[in-house]
């Protein structure tokens, strides 16, 4: 795919069964079944590889893995073309579960008062509702203001992006300003920076446009059909 795979930890933290699909008695690819709430049952087809050559028949083959695992949901992300074009034949009551982002430009952001440096142990930082407190901070009148990083759980190498700035000091482009920062320490350490968020959070994706993110695709999610 060349792209970010929302759900890749999903594999490593054990919290998916795996099925090999066989055609002809050979082995052809397989199929990846996951909760769709993570604590309940496997019932969530959310990755699919078919060999080329039998590709024409992913659709079938697709529902075989499904029927297996009894399952009865599909998420698939726009940017992967093979589960996508099966999910758009097999998928009904289709919902937007979250925008994906790659990184577009480095951006030279300034923000005037502001300096976005790594965290110390002894800054005081502000309580954090959503997000973890980062690695990077955004000072701005001797306070920190916003914080930052990137966590690993995607496919390297790709790193998800992530930050939290004050109630009281939002829409003044800390936020932008702490994800600049947060994405120069990744091509440094020779990850590329990626991100996701919510269809109706309309600050972080702008926030994320700022910091020189676009929007490369979709998470899915829907029920089969038939």
């Amino acid at each position: 795919m060349a792209a970010q795979v929302r759900y890749d930890a999903v594999h490593r933290r054990g919290w998916a069964d795996h099925y090999v699909i066989t055609l002809d008695g050979g082995e052809v690819g397989y199929g990846a079944i996951k909760g769709f709430d993570r604590h309940g049952d496997r019932d969530t087809l959310f990755e699919l590889y078919v060999d080329p050559a039998v590709r024409p028949h992913a659709v079938p083959l697709a529902r075989a893995v499904l029927a297996a695992a009894e399952a009865n949901r599909l998420e698939c992300q726009t940017n992967d073309a093979l589960l996508d074009g099966v999910f758009r034949q097999v998928a009904t009551d289709v919902e937007v579960e979250a925008i994906l982002f790659a990184d577009h430009v480095r951006t030279e952001l300034v923000v005037p008062g502001a300096i976005a440096r790594p965290r110390r142990d002894d800054d005081v930082v502000f309580a954090h509702q959503a997000e973890p407190v980062g690695d990077f901070v955004v000072e701005s009148g001797g306070e920190v203001v916003a914080t930052g990083g990137a966590l690993t759980h995607y496919n390297p190498p790709y790193a998800d992006l992530y930050m939290e700035v004050r109630p009281d000091a939002r829409r003044r482009g800390f936020g932008a300003l702490v994800l600049q920062a947060a994405k120069r320490d990744c091509y440094a350490r020779g990850l590329v920076p990626a991100a996701r968020t919510g269809v109706s959070n309309l600050a972080s994706q702008r926030t994320l446009g700022r910091a020189g993110l676009r929007p490369c695709g979709f998470v899915l999610a829907g029920r089969v059909a038939g």
